[in-house]
């Protein structure tokens, strides 16, 4: 009954962030990232911030507080995907990428590490309270020192915007202000072109092996080597700052590269096919660990070098839909997702129906090459739609 419990609770936050990437991306490109983000923000604290109450009150509650979290945080990506379009030219938006990427996944490891401390002192539900707090607070300094665009902020100079502008190599008017136009994407248009459909398919993998290896760690180490790595909290953090320090080694070479005159393409190309290739193969190799120390570094490799999409995948949606970069990363992120649930809660169903853990990594490992294929085939840095 507990599992069963545990995994309805884990779920239910993946059916939240099913539901909001296409509307919110949609809402990002309209009204801008500043505002969306402040709304998610402001969401997803209050969900955390009353999950106590609800856990204590009933079942359904802690359900709706977990939706709730998934909806608020499903605006996030696209958020920081049309903010970094707009603001950044394309050879600085790997770093930037790369910085905000190394911010969320440092603090995952901080929460981490940390959380055991708060539950000490204030209690089983002491970080719930505590970084609902903190994210109220990080609204209002969002809300006072950003804009949406760089010609909205009131201390950026003429030169900044003529920077960026020029850099981006677009006409001012090729870009799409925050209130104008319509609120409703080309939905169609931005299906019938295969550099999109490579974006789905390596968003989708990306969220299936991120996930699998993330959410069944634990039962893996238990199941395989008898080991609980929950009782561990330092290793469950170290592949957060594994990933946080390689996915901004990733952004820095993607740029240095393109700034080196490598096409934008290939760049893109070369970047996601290390995060792919790479943890397919670390997976592969972990039926010949024989020690779970051995396997614990094949695995943080597995999900290091998967931030390496984020100079891949995750940055090709502003190459190719500058203007929809918010909407397109919604649209890809709700099919991931759904590659996400479909891993995690049918990853028991696998495993039986293949025979074992191992049977069901190379699957996963498979599925990791086949994706790198297709991305190599379809995927381009040359902006497609206009």
């Amino acid at each position: 009954m507990t599992q069963s419990f545990a995994r309805i609770v884990q779920s239910s936050f993946l059916w939240g962030y099913l539901m909001s990437p296409i509307v919110g991306g949609a809402l990002v490109d309209y009204y801008g990232g500043k505002v969306v983000m402040a709304c998610g923000v402001t969401l997803w604290s209050l969900a955390t911030f009353l999950t106590p109450w609800a856990a204590e009150t009933s079942l359904w509650a802690l359900l709706s507080m977990r939706i709730l979290l998934g909806v608020a945080e499903g605006v996030a990506l696209p958020s920081m995907n049309n903010m970094v379009s707009r603001w950044f030219p394309q050879v600085e938006r790997s770093r930037a990428v790369g910085l905000a990427m190394a911010g969320f996944n440092l603090g995952s490891a901080i929460g981490l590490l940390i959380s055991p401390i708060l539950m000490s002192k204030a209690g089983i539900f002491g970080p719930f309270v505590i970084f609902g707090l903190f994210g109220f607070l990080w609204v209002l300094v969002w809300l006072a020192a950003t804009s949406s665009t760089p010609a909205q902020h009131p201390c950026i100079s003429r030169y900044e915007i003529d920077y960026i502008n020029k850099s981006q190599k677009l006409l001012t008017n090729h870009r799409k202000v925050p209130g104008q136009s319509t609120i409703i994407p080309p939905f169609k248009k931005l299906l019938s072109k295969m550099p999109t459909w490579a974006l789905i398919s390596a968003n989708a993998m990306h969220s299936w092996g991120y996930f699998v290896i993330l959410s069944w760690m634990p039962i893996y180490f238990n199941t395989i080597y008898h080991v609980d790595l929950r009782q561990a909290a330092w290793f469950s953090a170290l592949p957060w700052a594994m990933m946080a320090m390689l996915g901004y080694a990733a952004g820095f070479i993607s740029d240095m590269l393109i700034q080196s005159g490598r096409s934008v393409t290939s760049t893109r190309k070369v970047m996601q096919s290390i995060g792919f290739v790479g943890p397919g193969v670390s997976l592969l190799c972990l039926k010949f660990a024989q020690t779970p120390t051995v396997a614990a570094v094949l695995m943080t490799i597995a999900l290091s070098l998967s931030s390496f999409s984020q100079a891949g995948f995750l940055l090709n949606m502003q190459d190719i839909a500058p203007k929809y970069a918010g909407f397109l990363h919604g649209i890809t992120n709700s099919i991931g997702t759904l590659a996400a649930i479909i891993s995690t809660i049918g990853a028991g169903y696998f495993v039986q129906w293949l025979g074992s853990f191992q049977a069901f990594l190379t699957l996963t490992a498979a599925l990791y090459f086949a994706g790198t294929v297709f991305w190599n085939l379809y995927a381009t840095g040359d902006q497609v739609f206009f």
